[in-house]
């Protein structure tokens, strides 16, 4: 517990996480839990502040990446996620992050673990949290990692470099199905809604049933007690019919409220994850509102603006994700071929972590 642990702090996305090799950490998951929450919050016992740790006090930035090279056959990088539960000493796997998995690449080429070529590097990485598959393409000019860029991405100040991630095989990945309940519509306490993943569970409610505009700060529905508790009431009964069993203590489903869009989009959104809203939206929490979009017969139909190319542009409070999708529609069913989002990341920091005591 004395030995000092290297890392880098990286910006991934619009989230901001701690980057470990796996080979530095302990195997034991119990061992595990007790140093990432060391590492992030500083103690045992539950630091919203995180004052003693490594996180930045919110969901968004007490995220840790554990990267490592693959042993399966066309994959090029292992990628384990966690989520730290501010201020409550436990941590949540059941989920991935999509942002988080723009700095893998970067990272490994940053640690040795991967060789970067020249114009850029093409890796395969399997989110271990879900077994999914990603193709993510970085730039890397004379061999090394370029960070600058004129890619600009809404939720984070300044350009960098593009970062693609294709995401193949996300249908189903966390719930078993693309609609895990089989139905494209079901009807929770009262409120119509739709349960999709495709790459991250998500129960998807238009905003106007709950007297809502959808355009609402985010300030001002984190005030609204009486929402949230409508919306936990209906995760809680979402989860056991996603396939998920009690969701009392997991991160997902993520929570969403639709409604037309305010901007140039096809969809707005505010996104719960799920007890606190979301400044922007989740990379595959994006996909798979993207996704519900060009589903005929689903919560989106008559919400949506027009939808003219495969390139769905979803809204969120600070700005838009966009988000490509291959796909073909067979006798009113649709079939998913890969989804591709841009991100950009970048190397904040790097150094040794020191375990308290």
């Amino acid at each position: 517990m004395n030995e000092s642990i290297p890392y880098i702090l990286m910006r991934g996305g619009s989230s901001k996480g701690v980057y470990f090799k796996a080979e530095d950490l302990p195997a034991d998951p119990e061992k595990l839990t007790e140093i990432l929450l060391l590492a992030i919050e500083g103690t045992l016992h539950g630091d919203s502040r995180q004052i003693n740790g490594l996180g930045g006090a919110h969901s968004l930035t007490s995220k840790v990446a554990i990267v490592s090279k693959s042993n399966l056959p066309g994959i090029d990088l292992d990628y384990y996620f966690i989520q730290v539960v501010v201020g409550k000493s436990k941590i949540s796997t059941v989920q991935t992050c999509g942002n988080l998995l723009a700095g893998v690449v970067p990272f490994a080429i940053e640690t040795g673990m991967l060789t970067a070529n020249d114009p850029e590097t093409k890796a395969v990485v399997r989110l271990v949290n879900t077994g999914s598959l990603c193709e993510i393409i970085v730039q890397t000019p004379h061999r090394q990692i370029q960070y600058r860029g004129n890619t600009k991405i809404d939720g984070v100040p300044d350009s960098a470099a593009p970062i693609v991630c294709n995401y193949l095989k996300t249908e189903g990945s966390t719930c078993g199905h693309l609609l895990p309940t089989g139905n494209k519509i079901d009807t929770i306490l009262g409120v119509s809604v739709t349960c999709l993943d495709n790459g991250m569970p998500v129960v998807i409610m238009k905003a106007s049933d709950f007297g809502l505009t959808g355009n609402e700060s985010i300030q001002a529905l984190e005030n609204n007690a009486s929402l949230k508790s409508k919306l936990e009431s209906i995760r809680l009964q979402a989860g056991k019919m996603m396939n998920l069993g009690d969701v009392t203590n997991l991160t997902i489903p993520k929570m969403c409220l639709i409604s037309p869009p305010m901007q140039d989009g096809v969809i707005n959104t505010r996104m719960f994850i799920p007890h606190t809203v979301h400044d922007a939206i989740g990379v595959l929490a994006a996909v798979s509102v993207a996704t519900a979009c060009i589903l005929p017969d689903c919560i989106t139909s008559g919400v949506t603006g027009n939808i003219n190319s495969n390139l769905i542009s979803v809204e969120h409070p600070t700005g838009e994700c966009t988000v490509q999708l291959d796909y073909s529609i067979l006798d009113g069913n649709l079939i998913l071929h890969a989804s591709g989002v841009v991100r950009t990341a970048r190397c904040i920091s790097r150094g040794e972590w020191y375990p308290p005591g």
